[in-house]
């Protein structure tokens, strides 16, 4: 398997939170972070859940990309308050550098559905809140998973996203389609493309994006997650890799047959969500970010365990294109 766990034990817990303030003064979990490498550091945007289910997000700073501060202040979205209807939780977010900005794409659950929204921030402490930007997908049951690529390809933005299915009574189940989408402005989103879709029987049954695309000297990686359904009894979270072509990423050059990692430790296997592994951030080491990654650089992939802590295991760019083959 690619991925190789940094320890054994999860990279960050509750217990490593800091002192919070209520609701959040004694979390029941920490997962799924958006994370970054910049300005000679890594950065980590937590999901935090209180007793009461309620979510906020924090921001984690690191020299090495394993030892991390904490803000103890939650992260404020300016002009969230201008989504329509209630807001009850902003979670999942997916960080990327573009531009020389920190984006972040967010999930946000309003009353009968999953839409979502984007903000920016030249420092990520003060995040500006651009707006609800599924695009597509709304008059079925919103959007999920959505990720920016790091740069233009062909003078349009584009992100990855998995549009929801109705799951019956007016709420959102998951969806088992990753979808290609452009924009000329970041707010505007429109479908190109379906990149990739469940394999029945397989442990990918249904899928979504993970962590933004990495360009490489053979195209896109893009780590993803899967889901296997199929146990009946329990849904299995897992990783794997597909590989799009460079100038036209609706081109799949090559999909690993294989998970790249799964839940196999106790704190994977046991939790809030048990038999998780929930890829959501990765940072490169090795490559200074201003061309295709070369294989000997270093992934550090931060993911979610059971939906209760946070994970971090590491392979090279050149096993994971490997596995996009295998």
């Amino acid at each position: 398997m690619p991925f190789r766990r940094a320890g054994s034990a999860p990279l960050i817990t509750r217990e490593d939170l800091p002192d919070l303030a209520p609701p959040f003064d004694d979390p029941s979990s920490v997962f799924n972070p958006g994370a970054l490498r910049v300005d000679g550091h890594f950065e980590l945007m937590l999901r935090v859940q209180s007793r009461g289910r309620e979510t906020c997000l924090l921001r984690a700073v690191s020299g090495d990309g394993r030892e991390f501060a904490i803000d103890p202040e939650p992260i404020r979205f300016d002009g969230l308050e201008s989504v329509p209807g209630h807001v009850f939780h902003v979670y999942d977010p997916r960080l990327t550098l573009l531009e020389g900005k920190r984006h972040c794409v967010v999930a946000i659950d309003l009353d009968d559905r999953c839409e979502l929204g984007l903000a920016v921030s030249d420092d990520g402490r003060a995040w500006r809140f651009l707006g609800l930007v599924s695009g597509h997908g709304n008059d079925e049951g919103g959007n999920r998973n959505g990720v920016l690529f790091p740069r233009k390809v062909g003078g349009r933005y584009l992100r990855l996203d998995r549009p929801n299915r109705r799951a019956g009574d007016g709420f959102a189940g998951g969806g088992d389609a990753m979808l290609l989408s452009e924009s000329d402005d970041l707010l505007a989103w429109r479908p190109v493309a379906e990149i990739a879709t469940g394999r029945p029987h397989h442990w990918d049954e249904r899928l979504g994006a993970g962590p933004p695309p990495v360009l490489t000297e053979e195209g896109w990686l893009v780590v993803y997650h899967g889901v296997a359904t199929h146990f009946g009894s329990a849904s299995i979270y897992q990783a794997g890799v597909l590989l799009l072509d460079a100038e036209n990423p609706d081109r799949v050059i090559a999909r690993g047959r294989n998970n790249v990692l799964e839940p196999r430790e106790a704190w994977e296997l046991m939790g809030q969500v048990p038999n998780v592994v929930f890829p959501s951030g990765m940072v490169l080491k090795g490559h200074d970010g201003s061309g295709p990654a070369p294989p000997t650089a270093r992934c550090l992939l931060y993911y979610g365990a059971a939906d209760t802590s946070i994970g971090l295991a590491e392979a090279t760019v050149g096993e994971l294109l490997d596995d996009c083959r295998i």
